[in-house]
């Protein structure tokens, strides 16, 4: 039997990257799967491949700043799979490495926005259906700068930071109603997210720099869609409220 055998997931932000892989994984062990993300093109680009691989799956236009948009994305999911299992919690943006010094109000203001509202939102939204089933999983996407200080500008920092509390929060409070709440910390991984960094601050990049070199490897994004599938799977019925630092050892250093 598959692991996610009539599950029925949102992963936000799934229309490239560490999204898509996550979806196309859940898709391929039984989930059916909404695409949810700003770039409809790319989310359609996800379930076409995930229908040519025989699963099923459906995109959304969602921008998680706006609360129309994260209940539209959850309702669409009710009404054509007929309920919600899994919310992955994966839309999210850098802030070009800015330091306390050189962040501005409206790169602040943005990065909260998706990466630390968007998460509240859509966990809000989740909530009311799996307190109703006394069942349901959501994975955060949170980032190694969400036990680490250094790792990035000043705004991811905070907002990934948040992410973590937020995980722990929830895990905490419905964990006796059978609701699991979990995040994962991945360091490096090479995505559209952090190809495009673009120009990014000389001071924070710089002081961000100093421990990549104790690294030893950047990670994958099928190495964090595993664990991302452990964690939506019952395979980790016992984990609640963790937060995984996926790294191979970086931080630990």
């Amino acid at each position: 039997m598959k692991r996610l055998e009539s599950k029925v997931a949102i992963i936000t932000g799934a229309g490239s990257g560490l999204g898509r892989e996550i979806a196309e994984l859940y898709a391929l062990e039984g989930a059916k799967v909404v695409i949810a993300d700003m770039n409809i093109q790319g989310a359609e680009e996800t379930v076409q491949t995930i229908k040519t691989a025989g699963g099923e799956a459906l995109a959304i236009q969602t921008n998680v700043t706006v609360e129309e948009d994260v209940q539209l994305m959850i309702d669409t999911a009710v009404e054509q799979f007929g309920t919600l299992d899994i919310l992955v919690n994966n839309a999210g943006i850098m802030d070009n490495m800015y330091s306390a010094t050189t962040i501005t109000d409206d790169v602040w203001d943005k990065v909260l926005a998706i990466n630390t509202t968007g998460v509240m939102r859509a966990t809000r939204k989740a909530l009311s259906i799996f307190e109703e089933k006394q069942a349901g999983v959501i994975v955060n996407m949170a980032s190694i700068s969400a036990v680490t200080g250094g790792r990035g500008g000043l705004a991811y920092t905070a907002s990934k930071h948040a992410v973590a509390g937020m995980t722990k929060n929830v895990a905490s409070h419905y964990g006796p109603l059978n609701i699991r709440c979990n995040a994962i910390a991945p360091a490096a991984v090479p995505t559209n997210i952090t190809n495009n960094l673009v120009q990014p601050d000389e001071f924070g990049m710089k002081q961000a720099l100093r421990g990549v070199d104790m690294m030893s490897r950047p990670g994958t994004t099928k190495e964090i869609a595993n664990i991302a599938l452990f964690l939506a799977s019952d395979e980790s019925s016992y984990v609640n409220g963790a937060v995984i630092q996926a790294d191979n050892g970086w931080s630990a250093y």
